[in-house]
Parts: C-alpha cells; sequence; structure tokens
C-alpha cells in the first residue's frame, strides 16, 4: 500500500493553529541552541583581543568582558529557556483575540544599562528586515489571513526580525554586559541568524501557502520557489534528513501531514504523503538518507545497524503501513474515539489540535495506573491512551459522540502506544520502570501529536530524554547504590517532566542534561566492568590453554612405559600442576618450562632404573632430581615438611623392583565454569548448519562490535563483542551493563546466526530498537492473510 503523492495546494485552509503550531515548531528548532551556540566564539574573539594588545581596548574592559561572558556561560540553561519562551510568547500573543498592538503596552522606564542593548536590537532589526523584506511581505499578507481565520487581529510577526531580536534582548534583561561584550553578542547573533532566516522564511512561506493561507509563490520567482522547497525539508526533516531527490516532494516537515506542504487536515480520511509511493524512497541523498529495508529503524535486515537515520519517506511508508494495520482492526472497536476515521465519523466535528492537546494536559497530572496496567499486558497501551483521551474530552464539556480524531492524531496516538509496547518488549525492565514509562505516555502523546520529528530527528530532546531513561533503567535491578541512585533520578526526572511539561521543549533538554550526568558517570562503570570481564576471560583462557598443553604432554608419559602407581599418581597430581603453574607464569619458549617438562622424563626414567634392579644408579639418580622434586612440590603449596615427607613416599614407591606397573589415563577433563552458560546459548544438537560465508561475516567484526542474540528459550538481548581471545580465538559477548554473557567461537556464532538467533548488528539507541520492534510488528501484520 502507498501514500498517493499530491503536489497541489489545499482548497480548504488546514485548521490554523496547526499550521501556526508547525511555524512554530520550525523557528524553535532552528534556533534552539541560541545563544549558547556561539559563546565558545566569543571567549576565543575575547582572547584574542587580550593577546592582540592593539590599544583599541583597555585590558580592563576585555577582562570585564571575559568575566561577564564567563557568567553567561554559567547561565547558559537559563537563557536557552527563556530565549525560546520569548519565541514561544511571540506565537501565543500573534493568536490572541484580541491581539496587543504596540500603543497597548504600558510604557515604563528601562534601565540606564540596558538603552544601549535595546538599541542594538533595534538597529539589529532593522538590518535584518531590509535584507528579508521581500519574504516578509509575503509573508505579513499570509499570516493577515491566517490571523483572520483565528479570529484574531493582525499582530506582529512572531518570527520578523522585530520578535527575533526583541527575544535575544529580553534574554538578557537581568545580565549586566559591558560594551564590548555586548557588540559581539549582537554581530554573532547576528551572523546566526544569517545563516537560518533565508530557508527559515522560504519553509514559513511554504508551510503558509500549502496549509490554504496565500497563493504560492509567483511563478517568476523559480529559484526562490525551489529554495522554499528545499527550506521545508531541511527545516522540517532536522539535522539527520537528507533532501529528497530532485522533482520529489518534501516530506517529513510538517506536523503530522508527512510535508509542511502537504500539512494534513484529516479531510477525507487520507494521510497526505509527500514522496510519493514507498517503493521510490530509496533513491534519498544527502546525510542521514537510508533505503526502506536497510538504514535506521526503516529496514529490518539482519546487516542494519540503526547507524542511519530514517528518512521521510520511510515515516510517510511506516504510516502507510500504520493505516493499514489501523483498518485491519477496526471492526474490533467502534467506540466514538476509539478509531473512527474522518470519514466514516458520522458527521461528528474533528478536534482541533489545540483542543487534543488541553485534553491530554488536563489528564496528564492523573494517575497512570490504566497505563501501567496496559504496559504490564492486560490491554492495548493505545486504546487506553484514548480512553484517558476520552475521559479527559467529558471534562471539559465535549461529548465523545460528537467529535473524532483526525487521520494525523490518530497515527500519533498508535504511534505511541506501538513504541511503548515495544519498549517493554525488547528492554528489560523491571515492575518500577512500567510505573515512571507510565507516567510519561501522555507527555509524548502531546510531543507526537505537534512534532513529528520526534521519529525522524535523533537530537530531538524528547527522544535523547527517552534513551537516557532507558539507558538508566534497563535491565537496573537495583543491586548497588549506583544502580539505585540511577533508579531514584530517573523516576524524579519523569516526575518532572509530567509536572512542568506544557508546549516547550526545553525541560526535555534539561531533564536530559541531568541525567546525562549521572549517566556518564554509569557509563564509565560499564566500561570499568567490560575491562574486568575481559581481564576475567582472558585470566580463563590462559589456565585452560595451560592445562590442555599439560595435559598433552603428561598423556605421552602415561602411554609408555608402563609405570609404578608412585610415579604415576607424582606425575598426575604434583608434576602436572607444575606444568600448568610454569606455562602460565614462563609461556611456551622459556628455559624454566623446558627444566620443568625434563623432570618428568627423568622421573620416568628413574622408575625404569627401579624396575631393572639398579638401586645404587637409582639412588645417585633421586639425590640428583632432589631440588628440582622440592621446588615441583613447592609450586603446589607444600611447604619444606610437605616435600620431604611426599618425597618419601616416593622413595619408598621405588624400592620394590617387582612393583606392578601399568598404563594409566590421563586425568579426566575439569568441568568448565562457562558450562551453565553456554547451555542457556549454544544448541548442543547443532541441528543448524553455518555457511563459510556467515563464519567470515563473524570473524571480520572487531571488539566493539554490536549482535542482537536469543537464547535457546527465545529471550532476546543485545551484546557486544568485548574481547577477543588471542589464544583461541573466541569471542567474549557483553550485554549494555558490561556483564559477561557468552564467550564462544567464530564457528559458533556462526551456527547461531544460521539458526536465526544471532543478528549482526544492532540499533545504537532504545528508541530506534523499539521502532524496528513496531517496524517489524506492521510488516507482519501486512503480510498475514486476510480472515
Amino acid at each position: 500500500m502507498s501514500i498517493p503523492s499530491v503536489r497541489g495546494f489545499h482548497s480548504t485552509p488546514v485548521d490554523p493553529t496547526r499550521v501556526l503550531e508547525e511555524i512554530k515548531r520550525l523557528v524553535l528548532e532552528r534556533l534552539a541552541g541560541l545563544p549558547g551556540e556561539f559563546y565558545p566564539a566569543i571567549d576565543v574573539a575575547l582572547g584574542a583581543i587580550a593577546v592582540g594588545g592593539d590599544g583599541t581596548h583597555l585590558p580592563q574592559l576585555v577582562y570585564q568582558s571575559q568575566s561577564a561572558l564567563w557568567v553567561l556561560r554559567q547561565h547558559h540553561a537559563a537563557h536557552v529557556m527563556r530565549f525560546r519562551q520569548r519565541i514561544a510568547q511571540g506565537f501565543d500573543d500573534f493568536r490572541l483575540l484580541h491581539a496587543r498592538d504596540s500603543v497597548d503596552v504600558p510604557l515604563g522606564l528601562i534601565d540606564e544599562g540596558q538603552i544601549d542593548f535595546h538599541l542594538a536590537g533595534q538597529a539589529l532589526a532593522a538590518s535584518l528586515d531590509h535584507r528579508h523584506s521581500a519574504s516578509l511581505d509575503m509573508m505579513g499578507a499570509r499570516l493577515d489571513i491566517l490571523a483572520g481565520a483565528l479570529g484574531a487581529e493582525p499582530s506582529m510577526n512572531p518570527l520578523g526580525p522585530t520578535r527575533l531580536a526583541m527575544a535575544f534582548v529580553d534574554t538578557f534583561e537581568d545580565e549586566q554586559i559591558p560594551e564590548l561584550l555586548r557588540t559581539l553578542l549582537f554581530e554573532h547573533y547576528a551572523r546566526a541568524l544569517e545563516s537560518v532566516l533565508g530557508e527559515l522564511y522560504d519553509a514559513a512561506n511554504t508551510v503558509l501557502a500549502r496549509g490554504g493561507y496565500g497563493l504560492p509563490a509567483a511563478p517568476d520567482a523559480p529559484a526562490a520557489a525551489g529554495s522554499s522547497a528545499n527550506a521545508v525539508q531541511s527545516v522540517g526533516a532536522g539535522r539527520g534528513a537528507g533532501p529528497t531527490p530532485s522533482g520529489g516532494n518534501e516530506a517529513g516537515a510538517g506536523g503530522w501531514g508527512a510535508g509542511a506542504e502537504h500539512y494534513g487536515s484529516g479531510q477525507g480520511g487520507a494521510s497526505i504523503g509527500g514522496t510519493g509511493a514507498p517503493g521510490h524512497a530509496g533513491h534519498g541523498h544527502g546525510h542521514g538518507g537510508s533505503v526502506p529495508g536497510q538504514g535506521g529503524w526503516g529496514g529490518g535486515g539482519a546487516g542494519s545497524s540503526g547507524a542511519e537515520n530514517p528518512t521521510p519517506a520511510e515515516l510517510s511508508e511506516l504510516r502507510s503501513m500504520l493505516h493499514a494495520w489501523r483498518e485491519g482492526r477496526r471492526g474490533a472497536a467502534s467506540a466514538p474515539m476509539q478509531g473512527a476515521s474522518p470519514t466514516e465519523s458520522g458527521g461528528r466535528r474533528q478536534l482541533r489540535l489545540d483542543e487534543l492537546v488541553n485534553v491530554a494536559s488536563l489528564m496528564q497530572a492523573e494517575p497512570a495506573d490504566v497505563f501501567a496496567r496496559a504496559l504490564a499486558g492486560s490491554g492495548s497501551l493505545a486504546g487506553a491512551i484514548r480512553e484517558q483521551l476520552n475521559t479527559g474530552s467529558r471534562r471539559l464539556g465535549l461529548d465523545p459522540e460528537q467529535i473524532s480524531f483526525s487521520a494525523e492524531d490518530e497515527d500519533a496516538i498508535d504511534l505511541v502506544g506501538l513504541l511503548f509496547d515495544a519498549l517493554f518488549a525488547s528492554q528489560q525492565l523491571q515492575d518500577r520502570a512500567r510505573r515512571m514509562y507510565a507516567r510519561l505516555v501522555l507527555p509524548y502523546v502531546k510531543v507526537a501529536l505537534t512534532d513529528q520529528q520526534l521519529f525522524v530527528s535523533p537530537t530531538h530532546p524528547a527522544r535523547r530524554l527517552f534513551d537516557a531513561i532507558t539507558e538508566a533503567v534497563a535491565g537496573n535491578a537495583g543491586n548497588t547504590p549506583q544502580e539505585r541512585e540511577l533508579l531514584d533520578r530517573a523516576t524524579s526526572i519523569s516526575q518532572r517532566v509530567v509536572a512542568e511539561y506544557t508546549e516547550d521543549l526545553v525541560i526535555f533538554e534539561t531533564a536530559h542534561r541531568e541525567l546525562d550526568a549521572l549517566l556518564q558517570q554509569q557509563r564509565r562503570r560499564i566500561e570499568l566492568q567490560e575491562e574486568r570481564a575481559a581481564k576475567a576471560t582472558n585470566g580463563r583462557e590462559r589456565l585452560n590453554h595451560a592445562r590442555e598443553q599439560a595435559d598433552t604432554v603428561l598423556a605421552r608419559r602415561l602411554s609408555a612405559p608402563p609405570l609404578s602407581p608412585a610415579i604415576a599418581e607424582f606425575l598426575r597430581g604434583s608434576w602436572r600442576h607444575h606444568l600448568v603453574q610454569t606455562w602460565l607464569r614462563d609461556g611456551d619458549d622459556r628455559e624454566r618450562l623446558v627444566d620443568a617438562v625434563s623432570l618428568g622424563d627423568a622421573l620416568v626414567a628413574a622408575d625404569r632404573l627401579a624396575a631393572e634392579g639398579r638401586g645404587a644408579e637409582l639412588a645417585d639418580h633421586l639425590l640428583a632430581l632432589e631440588p628440582r622434586i622440592a621446588e615441583c612440590l613447592a609450586s603446589s603449596g607444600l611447604d619444606q615438611t610437605a616435600a620431604e615427607h611426599a618425597l618419601a613416599l616416593l622413595v619408598k614407591g621405588l624400592v620394590y623392583p617387582h612393583t606392578p606397573r601399568d598404563l594409566y589415563p590421563p586425568p579426566p577433563r575439569e568441568e568448565q565454569d562457562d558450562d551453565d552458560e553456554r547451555s542457556l546459548w549454544l544448541d548442543p544438537r547443532g541441528a543448524a548448519r553455518a555457511t563459510p560465508a556467515q563464519v567470515e561475516e563473524l570473524r571480520a567484526l572487531e571488539a566493539g562490535s554490536w549482535l542482537q542474540i536469543s537464547d535457546l528459550k527465545g529471550e532476546s538481548l543485545a551484546a557486544k563483542i568485548a574481547w577477543v581471545s588471542p589464544l583461541s580465538d573466541r569471542r567474549l559477548l557483553v550485554n549494555r551493563r558490561g556483564l559477561r554473557v557468552l564467550v564462544a567461537t567464530v564457528e559458533e556464532l556462526a551456527v547461531m546466526a544460521a539458526s536465526g538467533r544471532l543478528k549482526v548488528g544492532c540499533e545504537p539507541t532504545p528508541f530506534e530498537q523499539a521502532m524496528q520492534h513496531v517496524r517489524e510488528q506492521l510488516d507482519r501484520a501486512a503480510s498475514a492473510p486476510a480472515r
């Protein structure tokens, strides 16, 4: 099933709130890191001025600016949040029913130290306004139409130069900034804006035009039109997605319409895709592009490493599969808000985006027991989300019998539900983690409703927090103080997100930074755990190698000639242990090893002298061997007295020449300490047969490569090759906590691959791994025969 590609503009205007929210998202996404992004460059510039000493700036003024910059860097998080809030406030002011005009703002006094800052802001706004006058004029006309649709009066352009300059000035209203630092701040802010405003204004104009607010760009401006199309792709699809093929429609930029130019109104019951048939999605170019089935979570091939990001085309294809999956389940549910498609809504009004977000916000603070039960397997999480939204709509006075979801909102709810379900299927999560994720369900529903970049951009703040929380709690049983601290911090962060998240993603950024700082310590502990596991495994490998070598040497001495019991027992016991210790300590080519082996030969020769009744020669021979025999016994931990007693027993056994002599088998194989481990992962029947290609592929993997393996019970986990044995060429596999999972040869791993229990590569983040499970689930549903 493919999603139809539509190039035209909407004849019926899209919900103005949704369009305005999309433009707001574009602006916040591109300006998210300001003003902190250019602090390092300013620091370098101040350092150059201080070193240059050209006399233009007094040293004390440079020092004052450096000190003030240090203060600004300490307040970086607060400045980023305030800057984003000022930008967002411009959009909130725009959609007020009675927009504030400049004459409505009460007059007040400006601190004398801020006057120059305001004047610099006005100069910056004037410069940018002149430079982008054509785009701003077109946008102003379209925003006036949008304001009329909102029932508001025309107001200041929320992303115009004046508003951007005001936001920057207001960000530093509480700071004391010297003149030199102020000049550098505005210079770098102007450069940062110049690098993004052109394509940002083009993208905003395209979103407005595609939404039905104003006409498309004039035919005589093909360059501008192309710039707008590319801007929608680059701005909307996030930093990780590449441009679409030439001549293709852009995708992935807007809300849940799969593209800013295809901003879905939900009418007609069909989602509008931006890339044509999914089969052509693989021709995308640029960084992050991937062919469906080969990169990101769009594929599912055994060799997919997840390193490439999913393209908007893959997201469109996924949504097409989601629609087919939902249609297949629609017959089982007929509740008003549980899947009624727009075309089957029976005249019910579709909820506007702001209404649905308000409902979700109302229920966000409610106990999340219903979601916890769904995650425990007692029901569908997506169904539980709809039930909660149904309850919230009643509280707001909305009759569930008269309203329905749009197709885009249905997609967002289902994808979040499937995402959380897949997370619990792919990660080892405890009951405490289930309650934690249950609280986060509605915040992530709100993010998904307003921003599809959650599913496309790997740098999305909500996605990064999702991965960080999963890293903190997956496989964490709280057995150590450090693990309990991680669980407590992740719990408090999830509670803070629930309490503070409205529409601004800054709370996700702040929470991620806080948790990631603690995770850095955890990652270092995991590295140390891997090192300890590798050293322990190396020690076992060396011990087993020494035992095998010693047993080989011993077997040759026991096989011929026949030996007396005393000599055979000494060789099988003390001498074998001495050989093992010497091999461990000195290796294969050491003089001590040759001497240790020659002691065994000398004892065999002594037994032959005893058998032949050559007592005098035997006595001289044993006296010559006494120091070496004592050393051999000492390596077994015997003191001088015990060594003398053992030597006396040996001599006693050789006194009688007619003592019965026989051939002796080597000692039995010692049970390996990893036998239980191997019985869990390796099939002793060996039913599957690996191909040479599989063996060579696995042999080529280096330490640090990830695998997805399943044990004989079918439980799957991600494992990393932490170490390769130089002795046996076996691979040590550890889990994400750095704990040993399995040590196996390449051939044994290849047999696992042949039986379908091993895949090369693993999604680097829990989010991508969960999305891969979602894709596989929808694939299975799509390929299942219709009943």
